[in-house]
C-alpha cells in the first residue's frame, strides 16, 4: 500500500475542499506531518508559534489558564479541527493551550503556506476577519472570567476592557450603568453597585461628574491579588454570590 503525499493529505482536510489544484499543491509544498502523543503540548497559551495546524485524527484539549493556574476547558478538538488561525491573521500570541488527549496526527503549516491562501490585504475580507479574531478573542475572555474570577475580578476585568487610555492613567468616557455591568459580568445588580463602591472607596476608580470613570489601572488587577478584597471582606460579603 502506498504512502499517502502531503496533496493527498490536504485533500482529505473539509477546510481545504474548496482549494484549486495550484493552491492545494502550494499548500502541499509547505506543510509538515506531526505526531503528538498523549499530553503533549501542541501549543501554549500566550506564546506565538506562526503556525496553523490541522488535525488529523486523534482528539486535543483547548484550555485557558490564570496567573493562579486555575484552568478552564475552551472546546475539544478532533479530527479536521484547525487552530492557530487567529494568531496567523492579528499576529497576537495564543489565548489557549492545545494539548492532545490522545495520539493525535496533525498537519503544521507555516505562515507563508497559510498567506498564500489569503484574500489579499487590500481586500475588504482582510479587516472582516480582522474583527472577528477580535470578537473571538473577547468572547474566550469573557468564558475564562465567568469560569475563574468571582465577581470582585470580572468586574476589574471589564472596566479595564471598556476603558482608553487616558493621560497617565485610563478612563471611560461614558456613564457605566450598574444593569449593564451586572449583565456583562453575570452577576446581580446589587453585586456589582457594592463592588464599584469598593473599588471608588479604595481609589482603584473616580467617578466624574459627567459619569465617566478614571481607572487607576496600576492598582486593578482583575486576578484578585492581596490588594483586592477576598471573600468574606465586607462591603463585598461574599465574592462568589451571584457567580
Amino acid at each position: 500500500m502506498s504512502m499517502l503525499t502531503n496533496l493527498d493529505l490536504i485533500r482529505r482536510v473539509p477546510l481545504f475542499s474548496l482549494l484549486s489544484h495550484e493552491q492545494a499543491q502550494q499548500v502541499a509544498d509547505g506543510v509538515v506531518k506531526r505526531r503528538f502523543r498523549r499530553g503533549d503540548t501542541v501549543v501554549e497559551q500566550g506564546s506565538k508559534s506562526g503556525q496553523f495546524v490541522v488535525l488529523l485524527n486523534g482528539r486535543a484539549r483547548v484550555t485557558a489558564t490564570d496567573n493562579k493556574g486555575r484552568e478552564v476547558i475552551l472546546s475539544v478538538m478532533e479530527a479536521g479541527s484547525f487552530l492557530g488561525e487567529m494568531s496567523l491573521i492579528d499576529g497576537e500570541p495564543h489565548s489557549a493551550t492545545v494539548r492532545a488527549e490522545v495520539q493525535t496526527d496533525v498537519l503544521v503549516l507555516n505562515r507563508d503556506a497559510v498567506a498564500r491562501c489569503l484574500p489579499d490585504r487590500t481586500s475588504l475580507a482582510t479587516p472582516m476577519m480582522r474583527g472577528l479574531v477580535e470578537r473571538l478573542r473577547a468572547a474566550d475572555r469573557q468564558i475564562e472570567s465567568l469560569a475563574l474570577m468571582d465577581v470582585y475580578g470580572r468586574v476589574a476585568r471589564a472596566l479595564l476592557e471598556m476603558s482608553q487610555p487616558y493621560g497617565q492613567t485610563r478612563a471611560i468616557r461614558t456613564r457605566v450603568s450598574r444593569q449593564d455591568m451586572a449583565k456583562r459580568v453575570g452577576a446581580s445588580r446589587e453585586m456589582v453597585s457594592r463592588v464599584m463602591k469598593n473599588l471608588q472607596d479604595r481609589g482603584y476608580i473616580e467617578a466624574q461628574a459627567d459619569g465617566s470613570l478614571l481607572i487607576r489601572e496600576a492598582s486593578l488587577d482583575p486576578q484578585g491579588t492581596s490588594e483586592a478584597p477576598q471573600c468574606g471582606y465586607d462591603p463585598v460579603h461574599d465574592c462568589r454570590q451571584g457567580a
